[in-house]
C-alpha cells in the first residue's frame, strides 16, 4: 500500500511542475501572441481596402468596426472593415469583411475557423471568398437558401454561417450609423 502511495505522489509532485512550467510559459507567450494576431488584423485590413487609413469605431450591437478613409483626403469614406463570426458545422467561423460606402463587399477573408478539413476548411480558399465580391446585404445568401453564393460541396452550414454573420454585421453597421445616413 505505501509503493501505491509513493507512486501517486511522485505523479503528483511530476504534474505540479509540469503544470507550473506551462503556466510561466503562457504568461511569456501570451502578450507575443497577441501582437501579432494584432499585427495580422491589421495586414488583412489593408489589403481587403488597400489605401486607407482606418479609425476604430464600434456598433450598437458590440461589434468593432473601423472606418476606413482615403490617406489624401481623410474627410472621404472609402467603406468599413469589421469581423464577424458565427457558428459553423464544427467551430465558430471568424471571417473579416471590407465593405465600401454604399455596404457592398469589397472582399472577405476567413482569419480563423476549425472546420471539417476538405469540406468546410475550403472556405479559406480564393474561388470561394471571391463570390461575395459587390454583393449588397440582401444578397449574402447561399444558393440553397436563394442567394448567390454557391455553398461549398459538403459544407452548406459553413458557407451559410459566413454569409449570415456578414449579412448581420453589415446590418449592424447601418444601425449604428442611422443617425448619419
Amino acid at each position: 500500500m505505501m509503493y501505491y502511495l509513493k507512486l501517486g505522489f511522485i505523479l503528483l509532485i511530476f504534474c505540479v511542475v509540469a503544470t507550473g512550467i506551462l503556466a510561466y510559459l503562457n504568461t511569456l507567450t501570451a502578450p507575443i501572441i497577441q501582437d501579432r494576431k494584432t499585427k495580422d488584423e491589421i495586414d488583412t485590413r489593408e489589403k481587403l481596402i488597400p489605401d486607407a487609413v482606418f479609425a476604430a469605431d464600434s456598433t450598437a450591437s458590440g461589434m468593432q468596426y473601423f472606418r476606413a478613409r482615403a490617406k489624401e483626403d481623410s474627410t472621404l469614406v472609402l467603406g468599413y472593415t469589421f469581423i464577424c463570426s458565427q457558428k459553423g458545422y464544427s467551430s465558430e467561423v471568424k471571417t473579416m469583411v471590407g465593405i465600401d460606402k454604399d455596404f457592398k463587399v469589397l472582399a472577405i477573408k476567413v482569419i480563423d475557423q476549425a472546420e471539417t478539413p476538405g469540406l468546410g476548411a475550403n472556405c479559406e480558399q480564393e474561388s470561394f471568398s471571391n463570390q461575395f465580391k459587390n454583393l449588397a446585404e440582401a444578397d449574402l445568401k447561399v444558393d440553397k437558401d436563394g442567394g448567390q453564393v454557391v455553398s461549398l460541396s459538403g459544407a452548406t452550414i459553413t458557407s451559410r454561417a459566413i454569409a449570415s454573420s456578414i449579412q448581420a454585421g453589415i446590418a449592424a453597421i447601418k444601425a449604428s450609423m442611422g443617425a448619419e445616413l
